[in-house]
């Protein structure tokens, strides 16, 4: 294991650890962040077991982590870390991710910040320089603006009722809330940070809701059916990707497939799903926007979207339409947000009307779906 000096106080920068079990990868990373101002790496590690033991006594901002190594692979110490270290951010930094695995939906549900796409040859090093560059570094930055760490999730037990009374001074006012308007359907806009949450919701949600709840979760292909196939086992709500044309059903959930948009429309009195591959929006494929202002069209007052951490500000557009059909809005709060860039965007913009903590979530989901 390498040690790198420490930061000094007066210049504070983005304290990097690196954890790969190719002396290649990490000194490419390493030497691609040097290059940037606010960035210090301040260590290496070949193994998990040599990385617990640097957290353990060392303070950091954000770990690169691999999957595949010896000794403890990621997963094993992702989930060590996280017994000390609840809140620092971790971006999975693997191959295994290039195609959408298993591990990388299992370290992102045990609490990875998120996960960047390693190039599968290591012997191309530009391509890793510049994956590491464009998105990996972008990521991290994003995952430590402001000093803010990664939120624990809480356990199911401790799912709380709303009370959003202590989060409306910061953020301005909120809209009228829909006490009493039943509704249809709920569309689920996510992003960085989101398989960890839906776990929690769909894990704290006892009984099948009485209407459909769409989702688009920004992830590449592959990914998205693993996670629904997660979400399934956890709770009482199955979840599926859906085919072209399927028919929308009460008590289910559906999840768009990595790279593709999601939108719904009335074919006489049913609602189908329509899958299509038109130009990203906000840089994403599948993009909330679309879904949402699909859904404002077939549903206007009677739907309910909710905005989960994420980066950027996919859904913004959507939940205007949202609000020029009567739907309503709600958004996670900053403090349970592992980023507040797709929740604070609509937030900012004035068009929630109410703002919750993750583990407040379900029992609003659960209150608005059951209203008579």
């Amino acid at each position: 294991m390498q040690v790198m000096p420490e930061v000094s106080n007066q210049n504070p920068k983005i304290r990097v650890f690196i954890v790969d079990d190719s002396a290649v990868i990490r000194r490419m990373i390493a030497n691609t962040m040097q290059k940037f101002s606010d960035i210090e790496v301040v260590g290496t590690a070949a193994n998990g077991l040599l990385a617990v033991n640097f957290l353990k006594a060392n303070v950091v901002d954000v770990v690169t982590l691999d999957v595949e190594m010896p000794e403890m692979d990621g997963i094993a110490a992702l989930k060590e870390i996280r017994k000390f270290a609840p809140d620092l951010p971790i971006i999975m930094f693997s191959s295994l991710t290039q195609r959408g695995t298993d591990s990388t939906i299992q370290a992102l549900i045990n609490g990875a910040s998120d996960y960047v796409s390693k190039p599968t040859g290591t012997a191309d090093v530009n391509e890793a320089c510049k994956v590491s560059e464009e998105t990996l570094i972008p990521k991290m930055r994003s995952l430590v603006t402001r000093g803010k760490r990664v939120p624990k999730v809480l356990p199911v037990e401790n799912v709380q009722s709303p009370n959003i009374s202590d989060k409306a001074d910061h953020i301005g006012a909120l809209r009228p809330k829909s006490l009493g308007e039943k509704i249809e359907a709920i569309c689920i806009g996510v992003s960085t940070g989101g398989p960890a949450a839906l776990m929690y919701l769909f894990q704290a949600i006892k009984e099948p809701l009485p209407l459909p709840i769409f989702i688009v979760q920004h992830m590449p292909p592959k990914f998205t059916e693993i996670l629904a196939n997660r979400l399934t086992d956890v709770g009482v709500i199955p979840v599926e990707e859906p085919y072209e044309g399927q028919e929308v059903k009460a008590g289910r959930a559906y999840i768009a497939p990595g790279g593709r948009h999601v939108a719904l429309e009335r074919q006489g009195s049913k609602v189908v799903m329509t899958l299509n591959d038109d130009p990203p929006e906000n840089s994403c494929r599948p993009a909330a926007d679309v879904l949402f202002r699909s859904a404002s069209q077939i549903y206007g007052s009677k739907l309910l979207t909710v905005v989960l951490t994420g980066m950027g500000s996919d859904g913004l557009n959507g939940a205007l339409e949202v609000i020029g059909n009567h739907g309503s809005v709600i958004a996670q709060d900053e403090q349970s947000s592992v980023v507040w860039g797709m929740p604070g965007a609509v937030v900012k913009a004035n068009l929630v009307e109410g703002i919750f903590a993750l583990n407040e979530m379900p029992a609003e989901l659960i209150r608005r779906a059951l209203v008579k």
